[in-house]
């Protein structure tokens, strides 16, 4: 993928991460928007480990569930650090 369809895959990861990672939004959807691509970068990052990265595919459904739980999963952390 280049790199602007890396961001807007990120995008929608993180709108679809925030959805299932509901409650008190404590950075905005600027900070929603930033995590989503970080967590699609991370999800990709753990992908490629595993050997489940599909390169080169928009709609591929493990690309999107990774990116997804890397959202969420930055989103969650995100949220731990900043209620303390």
């Amino acid at each position: 993928m280049n790199w602007i369809t890396f961001i807007v895959f990120g995008l929608i990861a993180g709108v679809i991460a925030k959805a299932i990672h509901p409650g008190k939004d404590v950075g905005g959807w600027l900070i929603t928007i930033f995590l989503g691509i970080l967590g699609s970068i991370v999800g990709r990052w753990l992908a490629g480990l595993l050997g489940w990265y599909a390169p080169d595919s928009f709609w591929s459904f493990k690309n999107w569930i990774f990116s997804i739980g890397g959202a969420v999963l930055l989103l969650f952390i995100y949220g731990r650090i900043r209620s303390k």
